[in-house]
């Protein structure tokens, strides 16, 4: 009756080395946005955390323009990981053997 416990504790197991394995790499990807032209350049990482911002000293003297292009550079770059993140765990729903294949989200 229980003889499949030792099939499913490794499913799970390794599922969950998949998940740590896309999470790292999920981690190491880079996006980067350019706004205003390219007054504004902003670097994330795959979890969204900024690790790099450029701003043209121009726009140092309009502190309302340079707050509208942040925000914007922002939103675009949570967007990109957002998706990223979608695409990535749709992936490996589709991949994983013990579902089949199968997407329980929609058809592809």
């Amino acid at each position: 009756m229980f003889g499949n416990i030792g099939d499913m504790s490794k499913m799970l197991e390794g599922m969950q080395e998949n998940a740590a394995k896309l999470q790292a790499e999920l981690e190491s990807k880079t996006f980067s946005v350019k706004s205003g032209g390219g007054m504004i350049e902003l670097s994330v990482n795959g979890k969204g955390e900024v690790i790099d911002l450029i701003i043209d000293d121009s726009m140092m003297n309009d502190k309302d323009s340079l707050q509208i292009l942040l925000i914007g550079a922002m939103n675009d770059a949570n967007k990109m990981v957002q998706q990223n993140q979608q695409n990535s765990a749709m992936g490996a729903l589709s991949g994983m053997g013990g579902l089949g294949g199968m997407n329980p989200f929609g058809s592809k």
